[in-house]
């Protein structure tokens, strides 16, 4: 399996599945996962919508730092294919707004209706988040039981995907 079959293969994840497992850390550093649907843009930029008041948002406003997982919920024990990312995320302001809003909601999305800048902007509650990640990996490609064919190991089944 080569870098390209892994770049692959996590965007075949990310396009195939409508919710990501947003994680943030709170001021006093307490963990908090929230699932949220989100949008794609390639394999390293994920928007999505959220109330500003919703305790992953608050987060962010003071610590941008996130970790996401996308997986396949609905696959057989041992069968799992997941995409697990590091990096920041923010709200998206000023012309960044227009841009989120050409990504979000994907194309196709489970009959999610567009937004309006004025739906995502001040005073409306809601407002849309970019991450961009900086670190991705994947649930390494095998059969139960087998080790990863990318570095041999059978007790750690991600595999880097590098950068484009």
């Amino acid at each position: 399996m080569t870098h390209d079959d892994l770049a692959s293969h996590a965007q075949a994840i990310i396009d195939a599945n409508l919710y990501l497992v947003l994680g943030t850390v709170d001021p006093d550093g307490r963990p908090w996962t929230s699932p949220v649907y989100f949008a794609p843009a390639g394999d390293r930029e994920f928007y999505w919508l959220s109330a500003t008041d919703a305790r992953h948002s608050r987060h962010l406003a003071e610590r941008p730092q996130v970790s996401i997982v996308v997986f396949d919920s609905t696959v057989a024990p041992y069968h799992g294919r997941a995409v697990y990312a590091l990096g920041e995320a923010r709200e998206m302001s000023g012309s960044d707004v227009d841009r989120a809003l050409e990504a979000y909601p994907r194309p196709g999305g489970g009959g999610v209706t567009s937004f309006t800048r004025e739906d995502v902007t001040a005073p409306a509650p809601y407002r849309l988040y970019r991450a961009t990640v900086s670190d991705l990996w994947v649930l390494c490609p095998r059969e139960p039981g087998q080790p990863c064919p990318l570095h041999g190991r059978t007790t750690d089944h991600r595999a880097l995907v590098p950068m484009a």
